[in-house]
């Protein structure tokens, strides 16, 4: 499960997408290497999340075209099958697919939830170029189960939990920490044109999804932020539970994951609506209180 609700705005489109995976602090919501991790799981966690990182990359950084994006994903993902074939890796991306073959071998890393991921990626070009609203709340949790679930049941799998109870809240937990990123950062999506606000819930309040992009703060806009976080932390709520199911550092891990994402959504009911132009980050004084709810779990 992500360990951190996004601390960092979304990338800027300003540099092409590297192949080789960055430092671990670039991606958003993944425990890489974390000090809490099980020492024994840091290298698969590492590997799937170079994997994950590389793609989103692909998908979001750089200026290159759209069609060029999806020929990339596409090509990504015909290494993935061929690694996971037992076939040696290419030489374009090798440092992402020569540990993660082992780690594929060696635990067994269901590969749907690979492909998943690299799916997702794939339909953040297609909108993004497209400017096209989600529908609906099913429209956009559609997204998030292959955005974002993968992640937590892949850990999962790790810890070597794979009832179908826990797995169920491991969705409502990655969701919800999704459900939280897109709510946190409107302030950086809206101008880029990336319509998270399903219009469904836009239209609730006579509102439209576009009509955000201008950010004029109403109390349309205020019950419609509101209502959107009520819907994230209900999720998170109700994946919560989890943290008794994983034992030592990963059990306290999930804690602060869970604490940390609640905590964002305390910020945006604080901004209550003003967040279309500001961004309600973590802070370094706000580890004392997560620290300390964690505890009360």
């Amino acid at each position: 499960m992500p360990l951190d609700p996004s601390p960092n705005p979304a990338p800027v489109l300003h540099k092409r997408a590297p192949a080789a995976p960055l430092p671990v602090t670039h991606y958003e919501n993944f425990p890489v290497a974390s000090w809490l991790c099980p020492p024994a799981l840091r290298a698969p966690i590492a590997a799937i999340y170079a994997f994950a990182r590389t793609a989103d990359d692909i998908a979001d950084e750089g200026d290159a075209a759209p069609s060029q994006r999806l020929a990339d994903l596409n090509d990504f993902e015909t290494e993935l099958l061929a690694v996971a074939s037992g076939a040696a890796p290419g030489t374009r991306w090798r440092e992402v697919f020569g540990p993660l073959a082992a780690m594929i071998e060696r635990h067994a890393l269901p590969l749907p939830l690979l492909t998943d991921l690299l799916s997702a990626f794939r339909q953040d070009v297609e909108r993004t170029q497209s400017a096209q609203p989600y529908a609906d709340r099913a429209a956009l949790l559609d997204y998030c189960r292959r955005s974002a679930n993968p992640v937590g049941r892949l850990l999962l799998h790790l810890y070597g939990v794979n009832d179908a109870p826990a797995l169920a809240q491991s969705d409502a937990i990655c969701t919800a920490l999704q459900l939280i990123n897109f709510w946190q950062d409107l302030s950086v999506d809206l101008p880029r044109r990336r319509w998270y606000v399903p219009q469904a819930d836009a239209a609730a309040q006579a509102l439209r999804a576009q009509d955000l992009l201008a950010q004029p703060r109403t109390p349309a806009s205020d019950r419609l932020v509101a209502d959107l976080a009520r819907w994230a932390r209900h999720c998170m709520e109700g994946g919560a539970p989890l943290v008794h199911r994983l034992p030592g550092r990963a059990g306290w891990e999930l804690r602060l994951v869970v604490q940390g994402g609640l905590r964002v959504l305390d910020k945006i009911d604080a901004l209550q609506g003003a967040c279309l132009t500001q961004r309600p980050r973590i802070r370094a004084w706000d580890a004392p209180l997560l620290l300390v709810r964690a505890m009360a779990m």
